[in-house]
């Protein structure tokens, strides 16, 4: 699975890596413990408008960056908490399930990470790990989006929400985890993020060379509190001295 994240990257970085416009209205904080239902940074491809709201489909397709929340809330539910549930979508019944299906295939984001935080268990310990690009280049993780309004209010601002896209894990990663958020490549950024694209099972699985980069590395255990928040989460510790201060999240 993947329940916590670090994005600390500005806007004007993600502008330039991920060739979009800011949308992000001066919202978007740097966090390095990205939790379920935080307000954070994605990547959107979408069709302009016209004035009535209208999809002008003969338009070229706008990329930018958007503020979400994280835990997807379906069009139809009659309770957005439900968001809480479904931080986390299965690559391999996302096109199944009601919850997932229509976002699969028209409402996909990709979700800029410096890295991701999972927890080995060793013994009746769980071991935190940070998974990075050693050169700070950002990850890009495959998710779906929704927009939600109460039933009985049209004219309420819709809630935008997104899950994060999981698969098995792979390569070295199998040493920590038994799942993964599907990380998805840049040579692959553009076919994800077509929203004239409908079928993507093609991308729905990770790449070998995606993995063999990454960095594994031990951090303090105060990353299992949600409420810590610094650069001093990411930094790498020796798991021989480190002593368990907090009680790692269950998974």
């Amino acid at each position: 699975m993947c329940g916590r994240y670090a994005a600390t990257k500005d806007p004007a970085k993600l502008i330039e890596e991920f060739d979009a416009i800011d949308l992000t209205e001066g919202r978007a904080r740097a966090d390095h413990n990205v939790a379920p239902t935080k307000n954070v940074v994605t990547v959107v491809q979408r069709h302009p408008r016209d004035e009535d709201g209208q999809v002008l489909e003969d338009e070229p397709a706008e990329r930018s960056l958007r503020m979400m929340k994280w835990g997807l809330v379906p069009f139809w539910a009659k309770d957005p908490s439900v968001g809480s549930r479904m931080i986390n979508t299965r690559a391999e019944t996302a096109a199944e399930k009601p919850a997932f299906r229509r976002a699969l295939v028209s409402r996909r984001c990709l979700v800029p990470a410096d890295g991701w935080f999972e927890w080995r268990r060793t013994g009746k310990e769980k071991e935190p790990f940070y998974m990075t690009e050693p050169d700070g280049s950002s990850l890009a993780f495959g998710g779906i989006w929704e927009s939600w309004r109460p039933k009985d209010d049209d004219k309420a601002s819709p809630l935008i929400t997104f899950s994060i896209i999981t698969t098995d894990a792979a390569g070295q990663l199998t040493d920590i985890h038994h799942r993964m958020p599907l990380i998805v490549p840049r040579s692959h950024w553009d076919g994800w993020l077509d929203p004239d694209r409908e079928d993507v099972t093609d991308l729905l699985v990770p790449t070998p060379e995606e993995i063999a980069s990454l960095e594994l590395r031990p951090i303090s255990s105060k990353v299992n509190n949600v409420r810590n928040n610094g650069p001093e989460l990411l930094e790498r510790v020796d798991p021989a001295q480190e002593s368990a201060l907090f009680d790692a999240p269950k998974s």
